[in-house]
């Protein structure tokens, strides 16, 4: 009995052994199959970033690779693949160009002082946008004015006025040189810096701006626009109606909500027939859904205008001539009338279009020292369209044309250093309406995925025709209520969110655990790892709003940005391992040939465990 019980000790020990003994080695396995899909997945980014041109053999050789990639190869197909969807989509961004050309022209004016206005925006926006959608490389991406860009040059109008120099000139010539670094960017291929935004800025960036159309449509916490605003009696669209008995600021506000909210609503419900059952058939149900946001925008405007004739909303405060802005007290053209000349009768005229590069008020050293200011203002319109592009060009959006970050950098550098010399606002990629473009151009399967895009020149071309006609028909365009607009642009940032993996990240805090969605980085990493992400990515983002909203430190908004990518190379790889930023921050590629490794690995190892079994 003794010998037997021995025996069966011996028998116990032994399994537990092997037991052991295929734990470490599956570990191993585990730890050596991680190590080499780090690699694998590095290599897979350096590949990603040759195909944007970097590393480049030679100077300007990316700008020429990038021109024959694109416009080289693809520039007739686009030019002529006009389709339903190509007019939808022509209306739906007309309206979402026109609006915020007028309303940041009239901050610009504030900004300024108005030597840049609402008909400087305008003009801005047309002509870059027409010569944009026939000479740019990725015409998905819309230019237009952005806050960050506001910000800047109104930090250069308070550094014109210290140093004693006219803006539009001390603005032409930091231009200037924001135009010959982007010129030497491009040509020493230093898009390939990009390579280092992943996922984790990109997403960042995106949101940001998303917010930013969201919370102003809304109502702002830090300037007084947005809908909240209509139920503030002593707000500025009340004060046209003050003396009126019968004018009632509330039912304003009332029927504003209603216009703005209905506007996105109804885009939204008419945006999903395409997947209804309702309509006769699928050639109708793509119609709705293709003209669902101008749909929207004609309802609620004859709405206001035929139904509810009595109560007065607020219009677009569009400038009644095409001229420069600024009005002149004298012929030196420095003082603006009749604020800086009160008391005179008549103005002097309006400022010259061309800008005079030598008026320096005695300061000869200003052209060098606007180089400068230069170096800050490159690194914000860098930054700016490289992550825009970025984000545009994901490979969840099945973009076949080809990329150009080193060509088009050239081609805003030179609209730039044009629009500086014509005393008009520098206009970079404005990613909402590029990503609203995109979306609009795609066609998706049932859970939001994009299937294939069109890919086209007509859409930018035709939206921006519309804006340079309608210098000629501003008075038409005030028959559109700023309420329709806001809820245009609270459609365009909410829109933006489906394909914003950190806002899906966001709302599973509030989810139930087990109804997660099913992704890699839900499957593969555990919960409070992805939330512990989630929440370096939302710390950030809370800096960039702060930062960008106020006005005294919003100079320093492209520096947090860059610092996003630092922060994602050096620090988050001591928090998180190899493995988990991939599945969360990487290419879906890369993603997808992690899991297929992992399987195949896992699948091997079972079968060396059941047979040394």
């Amino acid at each position: 009995m003794k010998g037997a019980k021995v025996t069966i000790d011996n028998d116990i020990n032994a399994g537990a052994e092997v037991e052991r003994k295929k734990e470490n080695k599956k570990q191993t396995t585990q730890e050596t199959f991680v190590e080499d899909d780090f690699v694998a997945a590095r290599n897979a980014k350096s590949r990603k970033c040759c195909t944007c041109g970097c590393g480049a053999s030679s100077m300007g050789h990316g700008i020429i690779s990038d021109f024959k990639q694109t416009l080289g190869t693809h520039w007739v197909g686009e030019m002529i693949n006009f389709n339903q969807k190509t007019l939808a989509v022509t209306f739906f961004l007309f309206f979402a160009a026109i609006a915020p050309a007028i309303t940041f022209g009239a901050v610009y004016s504030k900004a300024t002082h108005n030597f840049i206005g609402p008909v400087e925006m305008i003009a801005a926006t047309a002509w870059c946008g027409v010569f944009y959608s026939i000479l740019g490389g990725m015409p998905i991406m819309i230019n237009g004015g952005t806050g960050p860009v506001l910000a800047f040059s109104g930090v250069l109008y308070k550094l014109s006025e210290s140093i004693g120099v006219p803006f539009l000139t001390f603005n032409a010539w930091v231009g200037l040189w924001v135009t010959l670094y982007l010129f030497l960017a491009a040509i020493f291929d230093l898009n390939k810096l990009i390579k280092y935004a992943t996922r984790f800025t990109d997403e960042i960036f995106a949101l940001l701006i998303s917010a930013i159309f969201v919370v102003d449509a809304l109502g702002s916490p830090f300037q007084p626009i947005g809908l909240y605003y209509y139920f503030v009696g002593s707000h500025k669209s009340h004060e046209e109606y003050e003396d009126d008995p019968d004018y009632s600021y509330l039912a304003t506000a009332f029927l504003s909500f209603i216009l703005g909210i209905g506007t996105t609503s109804i885009a939204f419900f008419l945006r999903k027939m395409n997947f209804s059952p309702f309509c006769c058939n699928q050639t109708v149900r793509t119609s709705v859904s293709d003209f669902a946001v101008t749909a929207a925008i004609i309802s609620f405007t004859l709405l206001d205008k035929l139904v509810f004739t009595e109560v007065q909303t607020e219009s677009l405060n569009v400038p009644d001539r095409f001229s420069p802005t600024f009005v002149c007290c004298d012929a030196n053209c420095n003082t603006y009338f009749p604020d800086d000349c009160e008391g005179q009768p008549e103005p002097y005229g309006r400022r010259p279009w061309l800008v005079d590069l030598f008026d320096l008020n005695g300061k000869h050293f200003v052209p060098i020292l606007a180089a400068l200011p230069a170096i800050l203002a490159f690194v914000l319109v860098f930054l700016d369209d490289g992550i825009t592009w970025h984000l545009i060009n994901h490979s969840s959006h099945k973009l076949k044309h080809g990329v150009a970050y080193n060509y088009d950098t050239l081609i805003i550098g030179f609209m730039i250093g044009v629009n500086s010399m014509f005393g008009l606002p520098w206009l970079v990629a404005a990613t909402v309406r590029s990503l609203n473009h995109l979306h609009a151009l795609g066609t998706k399967d049932a859970s939001g995925k994009f299937i294939s895009v069109q890919e086209t020149r007509l859409t930018n071309l035709f939206v921006h025709s519309l804006v340079l006609a309608s210098i000629f028909a501003l008075n038409v365009i005030k028959l559109i209520p700023v309420p329709v607009l806001y809820g245009v642009f609270l459609y365009m940032g909410l829109a933006s969110l489906g394909s914003n993996q950190f806002w899906k990240r966001i709302t599973m805090f509030f989810m139930q655990p087990s109804m997660y969605p099913r992704e890699p980085y839900t499957k593969h990493m555990e919960t409070r790892k992805v939330n512990a992400y989630t929440a370096v990515q939302l710390l950030l983002f809370g800096v960039l709003y702060m930062v960008k909203s106020i006005k005294t430190i919003a100079i320093a908004f492209p520096i947090v940005i860059a610092a996003c990518i630092p922060i994602r190379l050096y620090v988050l790889p001591k928090v998180f391992t190899e493995s988990e930023l991939i599945v969360i921050d990487g290419e879906d590629h890369e993603i997808e040939e992690w899991i297929s490794k992992k399987e195949v690995d896992e699948e091997n190892l079972n079968i060396e465990t059941d047979s040394s079994c």
